[in-house]
């Protein structure tokens, strides 16, 4: 196993690709950016995951969420410097633009009743009109990692 400095510099990269591309990157992106085989980078993202620092798919090395990004598209998008991003649920719509530092207009499909919902923040703040929103989390977060995608 590398050591833990070249750890955090990959979970660094992969953030910094999340801001700047919306996407996360692949393995061999992150092999090529690093000078190393994508073995090693491999290795590096199920270590990354296995300290939940990432949460990969299940049938392949692909990062599915670096919370609050998600790797895939979801109902919660985030509107914020000139881009869309994804995020994985709720919860993560709000973290997008804290850890952007940034003003965002977000849109969202209600899980319950289906309707679209804009939130906006500005200046850190949310602003929203015609809504009753609360945000639902359906198991405690001692047990999102039973089930990561389900919570």
């Amino acid at each position: 196993m590398k050591d833990d400095n070249l750890l955090w510099q990959v979970r660094h990269f992969v953030y910094a690709h999340f801001a700047e591309t919306t996407r996360p990157p692949s393995v061999d992106e992150t092999a090529e950016h690093f000078g190393f085989s994508t073995d090693e980078a491999t290795e590096l993202y199920k270590e990354l995951h296995n300290r939940h620092a990432l949460f990969l798919d299940v049938d392949e090395v692909a990062i599915r969420m670096a919370n609050p990004f998600s790797g895939i598209p979801t109902d919660f998008r985030v509107h914020a410097n000139g881009k869309t991003y994804f995020a994985n649920c709720a919860w993560d719509m709000l973290g997008i633009p804290a850890a952007l530092h940034c003003d965002a207009v977000i849109n969202a499909i209600c899980t319950e009743s289906n309707e679209s919902v804009e939130i906006q923040i500005q200046n850190g703040n949310l602003r929203f009109t015609n809504y009753d929103l609360l945000i639902h989390f359906p198991l405690p977060f001692t047990r999102w990692y039973d089930d990561l995608v389900f919570t």
